[in-house]
């Protein structure tokens, strides 16, 4: 799970803080608390996961859960790849 922390981690960093300085985001941090992610952003993650992970992520799954943090995604995700 820690490796799709990573990967996830560089994604979001790359694509949403955008090197901004002095933002540090801790896995259990929300990215909606923290504005690090709106809706297009949670749209466009969604797509990199499917993409990235080979996974379907069903509209009842679009749920904070699953979704507002490094920790949730790596669980989620490794429930998905599990199944």
């Amino acid at each position: 799970m820690s490796d799709i922390k990573a990967e996830v981690r560089r994604y979001i960093e790359d694509n949403f803080i955008m090197g901004a300085t002095g933002v540090t985001l801790a896995d259990g941090d929300s990215f909606l608390e923290h504005h690090v992610l709106d809706s297009t952003g949670f749209l466009e993650l969604i797509g990199h996961l499917e993409e990235t992970y080979g996974i379907k992520v069903l509209d009842d799954e679009m749920v904070p859960e699953n979704l507002d943090s490094l920790e949730s995604i790596a669980a989620y995700v490794d429930r998905k790849r599990s199944a």
